[in-house]
């Protein structure tokens, strides 16, 4: 892997500060762990295993269309002007805690693209301990950049906008959501993107807007849908879970119009429920 370097965030997103957090007390993380005798090693080789795929992924070809969400069709002649503004899926994404590296001067550690060299990305992991192990790793090879280095909290909406000016960023998912993911997509060995969880069932409509909720964790809307439902029981309520990308969901509220029924959707935090999370964000 090339050696870290840093960017600082450009001045014309001072209205989403990057706030630093001390590394004694960061944001928690709802995300549960995997088993380890070594849980830092565990993350230290999770980390490996995506920076060696980079290259890799910017090569790819596009991912299958999302299996996630079916929202209705758009109306006849929808005119492209219709399609959500960044600030409009940026508000979708309300709330939601990753966790990245910057040095004592708050700017984003990042790494170079294997592949040509020639672009810098950001890591952005679910899980703090991932982040740690980033850190970790930046101590390592770059003791320089890595005094006084710390983990940081920053919220998906945040580094949505981030994107939007044209900062590129690389998430690492939490392996257990990997695994989640691919037991629902029986016959899959292997997952691209950060896995997100959705249920018809648990469309609901308040204050006279319709919101489509996307859970981060599988655990996560298992409990929603037993809340949901006190008819139902056992396995057959949850084989109402869908499951698709972090990554295609974004492409298809940037590239599909308003009323399509991609406007709807709302990511709940790990943690969270539907409930809470809405009246959070109404307040």
């Amino acid at each position: 892997m090339p050696p870290p370097n840093s960017a600082r965030v450009p001045s014309s997103s001072a209205s989403l500060p990057l706030a630093a957090a001390p590394m004694s007390n960061p944001v928690p993380s709802s995300s549960p762990s995997q088993p380890s005798s070594s849980p830092l090693a565990a993350a230290s080789a999770f980390l490996q295993y995506h920076l060696s795929r980079l290259a890799s992924r910017f090569a790819a070809p596009p991912r299958p269309a999302l299996a996630a969400v079916h929202p209705p069709p758009g109306p006849q002649g929808a005119s492209l002007s219709l399609a959500l503004a960044p600030d409009e899926v940026a508000r979708a994404l309300t709330g939601t805690p990753v966790f990245t590296v910057c040095n004592s001067s708050n700017e984003f550690v990042l790494v170079s693209d294997p592949a040509t060299g020639l672009r810098s990305l950001g890591l952005l992991c679910f899980r703090s301990e991932d982040a740690d192990a980033l850190l970790t790793h930046v101590r390592t090879r770059q003791p320089m950049l890595g005094k006084g280095a710390k983990v940081v909290p920053i919220t998906l909406d945040q580094v949505y906008m981030l994107k939007a000016e044209g900062i590129a960023f690389r998430f690492l998912p939490d392996p257990l959501q990997i695994k989640n993911a691919l037991e629902l997509k029986s016959g899959l060995t292997a997952f691209d993107g950060v896995p997100v969880f959705q249920s018809d069932l648990l469309v609901v409509k308040k204050q006279k807007k319709r919101y489509c909720p996307i859970y981060f964790q599988k655990e996560d809307i298992e409990r929603e849908l037993t809340r949901a439902s006190k008819t139902s029981r056992g396995s057959a309520l949850f084989k109402q879970i869908m499951v698709g990308s972090l990554e295609d969901v974004l492409k298809k509220m940037e590239t599909n119009d308003r009323n399509s029924g991609w406007d709807d959707l709302i990511f709940i935090p790990p943690g969270k429920s539907l409930n809470q999370h809405i009246n959070e964000v109404s307040a």
